[in-house]
């Protein structure tokens, strides 16, 4: 199996290359792989002695980062590498200061996990929710690196829990420690005989939550929003801008504010033609033309965390395709959350449903009847508000437990 593993590995680089002559993601990742060894060999200490923390994408290092700059803060001379897979989390990120280098993740070949490894020269290695690379997993741990994953969730589907799935089951006992969101994880794991693991809860609970101490004040929305009743979208495809879309143009006391999940010229203007009522780009907005506007168009990115907090309902983009986004950046505010179908992997949104904070749809007259519900039942929105904002305090608190279970792996001591 691991030779079909590394042939799987050479192909899917391949296909990544080829792709990349007209798919500019695929491009991007294959240009900052090719390049990270060298980067790293120049940029790195020589001396190595950092903690390496993974992240796949965006929303993992999301996810990691309250351990990241915990680590930071406590450590201010720890060396720290933070590295992605995914181009959509390195170029957001790649300046990202509460590390001291970023990088792509070399593909995961021998030699290339073994050049890595020694320019690196790891204490620790973090992976964050998930990506399971067999190479780098048994050299890290032929080399007796420690080696973490955090806010893990598993599923009886994966790999790990098949019949024949020995290969995959044996990249989970190359971790010293698996910290997962429920309990639910840790049951699957002793299943199979894993058993180093302990439920600690999800961190992006308390990064949405340092969201929000530090939100940034944004006077143009404030105006735009006043006292309207507001419904913010977030990262929105198509299929979700259909049906809201359809609902703004039909109901004139809604105002609306929508953050499409692509912010590229052709799926704006798209957005734009479809709408039947006064609307503004965000990046357009004054303090005059702001006051002829229904809806708000965020055409840039890095806002929408603090965007949520001018509205009182919000829709999250993607539960009509292959899953939803991130529903805790919205909850944090206190304020009801609705989304597509393809929700059942997010643990997050099947709780908040269960606790009638959260509410799925399938169709338009769905959507129609929870936002005409919330829009003329001020009381209905107080309480489902109220136990939105509850839901996320009281799931915060796994970057404490996380930290403070590695502390003395980390750095010797406790504080």
């Amino acid at each position: 199996m691991g030779i079909l593993y590394n042939i799987g590995i050479k192909c899917y680089q391949g296909m990544v290359k080829l792709a990349g002559n007209c798919n500019a993601k695929a491009r991007k990742l294959s240009e900052g792989e090719s390049k990270a060894l060298d980067l790293l060999q120049k940029n790195l200490h020589p001396e190595g002695g950092y903690i390496w923390i993974h992240a796949a994408s965006l929303g993992e290092f999301e996810q990691g980062r309250p351990l990241i700059e915990r680590i930071r803060a406590n450590q201010p001379n720890q060396r720290i590498l933070l590295t992605f897979f995914s181009p959509s989390g390195y170029e957001v990120r790649k300046n990202y200061d509460g590390v001291d280098f970023v990088s792509y993740l070399p593909f995961d070949h021998i030699a290339n996990v073994t050049r890595f490894l020694d320019i690196v020269k790891p204490t620790q290695a973090i992976f964050v929710k998930y990506e399971f690379w067999s190479n780098y997993l048994h050299e890290l741990q032929r080399r007796n690196i420690p080696t973490y994953i955090i806010s893990a969730i598993f599923r009886k589907s994966q790999n790990f829990f098949r019949r024949g799935g020995s290969f995959f089951r044996n990249m989970l006992h190359c971790f010293t420690h698996i910290y997962v969101q429920d309990e639910a994880s840790k049951e699957l794991l002793h299943s199979i005989d894993v058993n180093n693991v302990t439920v600690a809860g999800d961190t992006r609970f308390d990064r949405v939550l340092d969201i929000n101490r530090n939100t940034k004040e944004l006077p143009i929305v404030k105006e735009f929003v006043a006292n309207h009743h507001t419904l913010i979208v977030g990262s929105s495809w198509q299929p979700d801008e259909e049906i809201i879309i359809k609902y703004f143009n039909s109901h004139n006391k809604q105002r609306l504010i929508i953050a499409p999940h692509e912010i590229h010229e052709e799926h704006l203007q798209q957005i734009e033609s479809s709408l039947k009522r006064p609307y503004l780009r965000l990046s357009q907005a004054n303090d005059t033309n702001i006051k002829q506007a229904e809806c708000l168009i965020v055409d840039s990115i890095g806002l929408l965390s603090s965007i949520y907090r001018y509205g009182q309902v919000a829709y999250i983009g993607g539960g009509f395709g292959s899953g939803i986004h991130n529903i805790l950046e919205a909850a944090v505010y206190g304020m009801p959350v609705i989304f597509g179908p393809k929700f059942r992997k997010f643990r997050e949104a099947r709780n908040m449903i269960a606790q009638k904070c959260a509410f799925s749809i399938n169709s338009y007259s769905q959507l129609e009847n929870y936002l005409d519900l919330f829009a003329t039942n001020a009381e209905e929105l107080s309480t489902t508000s109220n136990k939105a904002g509850k839901f996320v305090a009281q799931n915060a608190g796994a970057t404490d437990m996380i930290y403070d279970d590695l502390f003395d792996t980390l750095f010797g001591k406790k504080i």
